[in-house]
């Protein structure tokens, strides 16, 4: 049988320093079960055991930090064993953005204004993850869009899939707008950058 992934990939990712908050993992696991069911998370954990990984997945602590491999490693499970399209692997981070307790404290406290945002999303990222720069390059109400930069933060590729799916659906809701946000990476490590680029348009 065809691995899903490489032990040589898992073992690079494993090598990477870097931690998420548990919230991560389990939005994973909501997201099966919401287009797959509960024998689609089985199938998902099967998959996971049979790479010799270990997740802990019923202890997890949606506070705790985990490792950030164990979210890239599920992110790569789920695309392969799903075959899921890289617009579906997008919705992970949607939901993500929906579920995270971090995201809900700012729109109660700070109303959702794109200028409020752009001024929190630095301390938002390094609540969320303990490794990477989030830095606003560029905001233009007008115009209506955002750029921002992701630095010192270098995984897998799949996991910008993810980060354009949760940063398009945070500004939907700072724009409080009705209308589809096109976020697209218009710079990435993995192209050969120095950082990552997300160019957001409401």
């Amino acid at each position: 049988m065809e691995e899903i992934i490489l032990q040589e990939e898992i073992s690079q990712l494993m090598n990477k320093k870097g931690e998420v908050r548990g919230i991560a993992l389990i939005n994973e696991s909501d997201f099966i079960i919401k287009e797959k069911g509960k024998e689609g998370l089985k199938k998902f954990e099967e998959a996971v055991a049979r790479l010799g990984v270990t997740r802990g997945q019923k202890e997890l602590n949606k506070w705790e930090f985990y490792p950030i491999w164990q979210e890239i490693i599920g992110l790569l499970v789920i695309k392969k064993t799903f075959n899921f399209s890289d617009e579906k692997m997008k919705e992970i981070g949607i939901l993500g953005s929906k579920l995270s307790y971090i995201i809900k404290l700012f729109f109660q406290y700070y109303m959702g204004s794109m200028n409020s945002l752009a001024q929190k999303a630095p301390e938002m990222w390094r609540k969320y993850y303990t490794i990477g720069d989030l830095v606003v390059e560029e905001i233009n109400e007008e115009k209506k869009y955002i750029i921002v930069d992701i630095k010192n933060f270098n995984f897998h590729p799949i996991h910008c899939l993810h980060l354009s799916g949760y940063f398009s659906n945070i500004v939907k809701l700072a724009s409080d707008t009705k209308t589809i946000i096109d976020c697209q990476e218009i710079k990435c490590v993995h192209r050969g950058d120095e950082y990552h680029q997300f160019l957001i348009k409401w």
